[in-house]
Parts: structure tokens; C-alpha cells; sequence
């Protein structure tokens, strides 16, 4: 059985140095092992507040100069953060003073290597998603699903660098003691994933064949590529039963002795373990996530413990709603997995924001709970934005829509916001077809759509009572299907543009004259007084609830779509007579 493992706490800055540098991180100023525990990763952007963590470790991306180095150092002491990341190279010399003020160690990132590579790897280390775990659990001497300090171990065993890799060659952890192989595995460090060249000698010499293939540990000679120079490799796969989970990668100066070949084979048993251990922890995790944000957003007696176990308890929050447009005739399979793939870009999104946001797939809809500072208009502002960045950084992939709730500054208060949220998400995903919806826009807040959420839910009453269309809306309606007179279309270009006859009728491309006629015949037919405004009020909210607009604006007349732009909403509508402009 394996026993060895780092000496240093498991949140520790000092795990953080053994497991990630030298190939990713140098410890610049500072002593590690005076750190308390750490909180999480926070990323530092000079131009919004910041909410870090307790103890974080800061990314301080596009930081440069000792100057301003020190000046976030400073920063950071009121934040209570444990460690500043910069791009090096720095002038420690200038520093030094403002370490040991503000008790913060100093890092920087090794060139070549990403922010987002480093803030996922720590992220992984100090597990930052954990809620309401229950005490440690161990397997083989070491923490459960610790793939990084089990790959510490299996390097000591076999005095080797040590990669653990997916069955697509993603490094899911490291060893120390990486700068002691060769270019090529530095590369795959860096980029978190075996170099696509590398990758394709192996499969053209069968390695990867022959490894899934195996029980036994494969020895691969070095790859020739020009002057690089590489070392042999030893890998062998890791299972589970049948299943292939992925391979142990060991980069030799000296042949593996027997004993150590044995030792190899027991370690990827072990492997194994660990993997499906962090596999079904991580999958229960999620469970347990979306089960207490499920019970906060339902506001009730259960909403403030599991508000705390989620640790946002004592602060306003709001909820955002994350769907897809209808698929229509789509592979559902394909709109699950697409619905997974964004509620996990979500988290990971809105973690970097906002460390203490909670986001689970419930159902059909992803829910987030984002803290916010208090209930006001900028607040809610910067919610939109960060929502709206969010889809803009994925692309608009499957017509992804984010309705934003209202501010809960209490826990009973959370329903309604999810709620408002479910209906400002309803509004953009009805878009333009029903006069409801908000063309291109993919975000909004309930503060921005409540007209048309509230036009929504009057048609909902309206098809529950099987309201039928009365009044002139039906006269009009019924001498259309006689006489194809575009009567309907008139009345609705003719609000649309204010009574301005110029305007209207050029939104439906006929003459002014012909365009008088026939708004002359909607009040004889439809026996309307146009200079009423109630009246002109009445005919425009029924064309809105009735469904009477066409996917590009255009009321239907007899069932015939019409040409015309997108109406105003009910708000807009101001009184006033037919005009010639």
C-alpha cells in the first residue's frame, strides 16, 4: 500500500507550492508555512469590487511594475488574502518591505503557462466546491480522490516525474520534480494535455492500442522530433472493471527495476480507486448542491440552513435563470447535454466573479444565486452584465437565455425572485413571434420585461377562459376572411406608428391615399372610434393578447401572415389622430 503523501495541510500554501511548482508557480516573498488554511481563488480586476474569499489566493492578472504590485498588496491585507500571483518577472528587492508589512506571500506564474490553467488547478486543490462534506476519508494512506498527492507518492516509489491522464490525454494531476524531465512533458504541464504531436507518434505506433490492451506497464522509447530531446516513457492504464478511466505516466532517466514495475501495477489499482472515489464525490456533490439550492429557492423553513451550508447566509441575493430556446425537432440527448455543459460554464463564471454564487440544473432551467451588495439599480445593472459576458464568452451556443429575478434580501424572499426570474426568462424565450419577446436581446431583468411578462400572463388567463376575439377586433377579423381587405394589418401598422399615415402605410408598403381609404373602412367595419383613446388602448392590447402578430411583427388577418415591423408595447402607445406627416 502506498503511504507517502505531502506533509503539508491539504488547503495549505505549502500543498499549493509541492503540487504546482515548479511548473507552474515560484514563491517570490513570503513564508508559506505561516499561512492559515486557504479560503479559495480569487481573480483581481482593477476596474469592480472584488469579494474574495477568506485566506485567497489572489490571480493578480495584467498586474505589472513593484509599484502597483504593492499598492494591491496592501489592498489585499484589508481582504484578508493570504497570496498575491503575478507575472513575473518582479523586483522582489522592492518588495520586500511590503511583504512583511502585510504578511502576504508574493508568487509568480511561470511564462508559458495560462491564468485560467492555474485557476482551474487550484480550484482543484483546495476544492473550493465542497458543501457540508463529512470527515476525511482515505484511501492507501492517502485523502480520497487526492490525485495530485497520490501522484506525489507514486513518484517517490518510482523516483520518477508522474503524470495521471484521461483517456483524451487531459492531465488530471501531477507530480513534483516535473523540471527534471524533458520539453515534452513540460509542454503538457502547460497545456494541461499531451501536445496534439506527441499524441499522434503514439497512435501511429500503436501505443495507445497496446496500452488499453495491457494489465502489464508499457514501455514507450522517446518519440524523434527533430533536435528535441525526450526521455523514454512507462505507462500503464488504469481501470475499473472493464471500463478504461485512464493511464499513469512515468518519464525514466534509469529502467524501471522489477520490483519497482510491481509497485507500478499496484499503484494504478489504487489509481483506480481514487478516481472512481473523486468521480462519485464529485457527482454526489452536485447532487447535494442542487438539493439545497432547490430548498433556498423555495423560500421556506429550510431555506436559511441550507443558504449557510451553501455560505450565503446574511446577504441579498438574486436568482438567475439559465435556459435554451425550444429545441423543436432537436436530439434531446443532445439539448441535455448542452443544458450540463453551460450550467457547468455558469459555475465556473460566475465563481470567478463572484466566489460565493451557487448554480444547479433543476430540471430544465439552471438557477444561480449571485449575492449581491444591496437592492439597487446598479446592483441589479451589474448582475445583467455579468450574465450578458457570460454568454457573449460562450459564444451564444444553443441559444442560451439568462432571466434575471428580482433582489431577495431576505431568504423568504428568494421564491419570488426565482419567480420573476422564470417570467423575465419566459419573455425572451416567446421572442418576436408574439409581440412579447425581446428580439436579439439573450438577457434580461424582470425590472426591464414586467409589461410583457405581465401581457404573457393576461393572454395565459385569457386562453384559460377560452376567451374568444369581440368587438371590432372580431368585426375586423371576420370581414378580412370575406374580403382579404388587410383591414386587421391597417389598424395595427396605424397604432403602430402613432396615427402617422406617411409612416404606416410605407411600413405596409401601400399608397397614403389607399392606406386612408382603408383606415377609413376599419372605423366604418370595425365600428371603432379611433379618436377614442380607450378605444385605440383596447384594440392594441387585444391584437397583443389574442397572439394576432406573426414571427416578424405582422398581425394575422383571416390566418394570412402580413408584412410589418415590430409593434411597440402597450406602454408605448400614446393617443392621437390619424395624421397626414
Amino acid at each position: 500500500m502506498i503511504r507517502h503523501m505531502s506533509s503539508h495541510p491539504a488547503r495549505g500554501l505549502s500543498r499549493v507550492l509541492d503540487d504546482l511548482g515548479p511548473s507552474l508557480l515560484d514563491l517570490l516573498l513570503g513564508d508559506p508555512e505561516s499561512a492559515a488554511e486557504l479560503g479559495g481563488v480569487g481573480i483581481h480586476d482593477p476596474h469592480d469590487e472584488q469579494h474574495y474569499p477568506e485566506r485567497a489566493v489572489v490571480l493578480g492578472v495584467g498586474v505589472h511594475g513593484a509599484a502597483e504590485i504593492a499598492r494591491l498588496m496592501r489592498t489585499l491585507t484589508g481582504a484578508d488574502a493570504a497570496a498575491l500571483v503575478v507575472r513575473g518577472p518582479v523586483d522582489t528587492a522592492a518588495l520586500e518591505a511590503v511583504a512583511d508589512e502585510t504578511g502576504i506571500a508574493l508568487l509568480a506564474l511561470t511564462r508559458g503557462a495560462s491564468w485560467a490553467q492555474l485557476a482551474a488547478m487550484l480550484r482543484t486543490l483546495l476544492s473550493e466546491g465542497d458543501v457540508g462534506g463529512a470527515g476525511e476519508q482515505t484511501l492507501g494512506g492517502v485523502p480520497s480522490g487526492d490525485l495530485f498527492a497520490l501522484a506525489n507518492a507514486i513518484a517517490t516509489l518510482l523516483d520518477a516525474p508522474i503524470t495521471i491522464e484521461d483517456r483524451s490525454s487531459r492531465i488530471l494531476a501531477f507530480s513534483g520534480r516535473q523540471d527534471e524531465a524533458d520539453p515534452a512533458r513540460v509542454a503538457s504541464i502547460l497545456a494541461r494535455r499531451v501536445p496534439e504531436r506527441y499524441r499522434r507518434i503514439h497512435e501511429e505506433h500503436g501505443v495507445f492500442k497496446e496500452l488499453y490492451r495491457s494489465e502489464q506497464p508499457v514501455h514507450i522509447p522517446p518519440p524523434t522530433l527533430g533536435d528535441e530531446v525526450a526521455l523514454p516513457r512507462v505507462a500503464i492504464a488504469v481501470r475499473a472493471g472493464d471500463e478504461i478511466l485512464g493511464s499513469v505516466w512515468a518519464a525514466l532517466r534509469e529502467p524501471l527495476t522489477k520490483e519497482r514495475e510491481e509497485a507500478f501495477k499496484e499503484a494504478a489499482k489504487l489509481v483506480a480507486l481514487h478516481m472512481l472515489r473523486f468521480r462519485a464525490g464529485a457527482d454526489a456533490e452536485n447532487r447535494l448542491r442542487a438539493d439545497l439550492v432547490a430548498t433556498a429557492l423555495e423560500g421556506g423553513s429550510g431555506a436559511v440552513g441550507a443558504l449557510g451550508r451553501l455560505g450565503l447566509a446574511d446577504e441579498p441575493l438574486l436568482v438567475m435563470a439559465l435556459g435554451l430556446e425550444p429545441p423543436g425537432d432537436g436530439d434531446h440527448a443532445q439539448v441535455t447535454a448542452e443544458r450540463q455543459r453551460l450550467t457547468g460554464a455558469l459555475a465556473v463564471h460566475l465563481t470567478a466573479v463572484q466566489p460565493r454564487s451557487a448554480v444547479a440544473l433543476l430540471g430544465d432551467v439552471a438557477y444561480a444565486l449571485f449575492p449581491v451588495p444591496d437592492d439597487s439599480a446598479s446592483a441589479r445593472e451589474r448582475a445583467v452584465q455579468v450574465a450578458a459576458d457570460f454568454l457573449q464568452r460562450t459564444g451564444g451556443r444553443g441559444g442560451a437565455l439568462v432571466g434575471i429575478g428580482s433582489v431577495a434580501p431576505e431568504p423568504a424572499a428568494l421564491a419570488r425572485s426565482r419567480t420573476n426570474a422564470d417570467r423575465a426568462l419566459r419573455v425572451l424565450s416567446c421572442g418576436p413571434g408574439n409581440g412579447h419577446g425581446s428580439g436579439t436581446r439573450r438577457v434580461a431583468a424582470i425590472s426591464d420585461v414586467h409589461i410583457d411578462a405581465l401581457l404573457l400572463e393576461m393572454r395565459d388567463l385569457a386562453v384559460a377562459n377560452r376567451d374568444e376575439l369581440s368587438g371590432p377586433l372580431a368585426r375586423l377579423t371576420a370581414y378580412d376572411r370575406r374580403h382579404n381587405a388587410h383591414l386587421v394589418e391597417t389598424l395595427r401598422a396605424w397604432l403602430d406608428a402613432f396615427g402617422d399615415v406617411i409612416g404606416a402605410s410605407a411600413s405596409v408598403f401601400v399608397h397614403p391615399n389607399t392606406f386612408r381609404y382603408r383606415i377609413r373602412r376599419v372605423a366604418e367595419v370595425g365600428q371603432i372610434d379611433l379618436q377614442d383613446p380607450s378605444a385605440r388602448f383596447a384594440a392594441m392590447l387585444q391584437l397583443r393578447l389574442m397572439g394576432l402578430y406573426d414571427g416578424g411583427g405582422g398581425a394575422r388577418a383571416g390566418g394570412e401572415p402580413t408584412s410589418g415591423g415590430k409593434p411597440e408595447s402597450v406602454g408605448d402607445l400614446k393617443s392621437g389622430r390619424p395624421t397626414d406627416k
